[in-house]
């Protein structure tokens, strides 16, 4: 995956994981396997998550997890794909 290089790139989380597994039901279609390999962050007056996610064989595909804070909800938005 490529990413801006001034981002530090980490292998994925288990809050990570549950925050794309949220988002799973918006990504577009179903994937039996649905599984975050690395991901980046962006802190900006709230969080950007950049991943990427396995979704089966050579398949993988990005999301863009925007993260409100916590005092606005915590909420999570799928802002790409």
């Amino acid at each position: 995956m490529m990413m801006c290089s001034a981002m530090n790139v980490k292998d994925a989380t288990p809050e990570v994981q549950q925050i794309c597994y949220k988002m799973k039901p918006h990504a577009g279609k179903k994937f039996d396997v649905f599984v975050v390999k690395t991901f980046t962050t962006q802190v900006v007056v709230e969080t950007n998550f950049f991943t990427q996610v396995h979704v089966g064989g050579d398949e993988f595909m990005h999301l863009l997890v925007h993260k409100t804070l916590p005092h606005a909800g915590g909420n999570l938005e799928l802002h790409g794909i």
